[in-house]
């Protein structure tokens, strides 16, 4: 029975157009490492290659010898896809003879399909979020407070960050944020007067305008951060500029991976925890790191909980997805074919298996997320 599902195709695109749908920012704004013909195990690695800083020779000394050159070292850093995604969609014939009946067929697993496709985007989008929250370099802003009240000044601290960090410029920046951030990103008087903003988009068409340089868009999938309960914890031993481990000694309670500190000695960054804590030990500090030396003995404060909207350039965030993986000769499906979302732009496979009385269609995919330069992402604290 091959070729089942290139009947439904047309009905699975159509639907697709009908379904609502919520906002995607991420996965637009992110790499997407794709293969729809390569398959994939959950736990198989995408590998990268990165550069470190040189050092610069500020003398020469002439010479007939060529000089021999400076060893450099190159880093090797993965990507795990370490999510498995579906929907699977029963019907039996009595099933379809009864809704055949009514709306038919066709229009409900059509539906069906599209709502799956929404719930794996949904999906990814929420994790392509927390990756990138949690990986970013430092935050600006106040927490617990909705960004853009008054002003959109805080979209050039932003940009401070990322370029003090050595982000490129090249257009290829975003900043995502919630739909209540974009309300009020919107209701600014600056940008919805044409004689301000430059045209009348904003005001007409509600379309968020780039701003300083960086593209602006508004996701579904961002949620608030509970900060941890750590309590009265202190450093041990002084860090040094660049250093991203630092190690905690007297205090309490848990420091999590996205939580925003400060520390008595440099109270201006708001740095982003990447590896937290349960009890005194080390947490580290996404890079660059520390930006001033922090002597021992000095008191680290926990950030309150915030609802975070992320910068970051497209290269430092990675979607790697792959079809599952199949034994030799393939599984018991009757079918299977590639469908990309016109939405995300994502690319799923649906199969189709044939059983007693009965038929199934399951919506898939295999995915994993990577922040792989957090110098390259900033949090907007809200």
């Amino acid at each position: 029975m091959a070729n089942v599902l290139n009947n439904l195709a047309a009905d699975i695109y159509k639907a697709a157009d009908v379904v609502g749908r919520e906002l995607v920012g991420f996965i637009p704004s992110a790499t997407i490492n794709g293969d729809a013909t390569t398959r994939a195990a959950k736990g198989d690695t995408i590998r990268a290659a990165f550069t470190r800083t040189p050092s610069v020779n500020t003398s020469f000394a002439p010479s007939m010898t060529i000089p021999e050159g400076t060893d450099q070292t190159v880093d090797n850093k993965t990507m795990t896809l370490d999510s498995y995604a579906s929907v699977q969609i029963p019907w039996t014939g009595e099933d379809i003879k009864h809704v055949n009946n009514g709306a038919g067929y066709e229009t409900i697993y059509g539906d069906q399909i599209a709502q799956a496709i929404r719930a794996l985007c949904n999906k990814i989008e929420q994790d392509l979020f927390a990756a990138a929250y949690k990986g970013a370099s430092r935050a600006v802003g106040s927490a617990g407070t909705t960004p853009f009240a008054s002003n959109f000044d805080t979209i050039a601290q932003v940009r401070q960050i990322l370029v003090d960090n050595g982000c490129p410029t090249d257009n290829q920046i975003t900043l995502v944020m919630n739909t209540a951030a974009g309300v009020k990103l919107r209701n600014l008087a600056a940008l919805q007067q044409v004689n301000t903003s430059g045209n009348e988009a904003l005001l007409r068409q509600g379309t968020l305008l780039d701003l300083q340089g960086i593209m602006i868009k508004e996701s579904a999938g961002i949620t608030s951060h509970t900060k941890g309960g750590g309590t009265s914890y202190v450093t041990s031993g002084s860090t040094a500029v660049g250093v991203t481990d630092i190690a905690l000694v007297t205090g309490s309670g848990t420091v999590l991976a996205g939580d925003v500190v400060t520390f008595a000695a440099d109270t201006v960054n708001k740095y982003v925890v990447g590896t937290g804590v349960t009890a005194p030990g080390t947490i580290s500090l996404n890079a660059p790191g520390a930006q001033k030396v922090i002597a021992t003995a000095n008191a680290m404060t926990i950030g309150d909980s915030y609802t975070p909207s992320v910068a970051f350039h497209k290269s430092a965030v990675e979607l790697g997805m792959r079809p599952p993986a199949m034994p030799n000769g393939g599984d018991s499906a009757v079918d299977v074919m590639t469908v990309q979302d016109p939405n995300s732009g994502l690319v799923f496979e649906i199969a189709v298996y044939k059983g007693y009385m009965k038929t199934m269609l399951e919506v898939r995919c295999l995915y994993g997320t990577k922040v792989w330069k957090p110098n390259h992402v900033a949090t907007l604290l809200g």
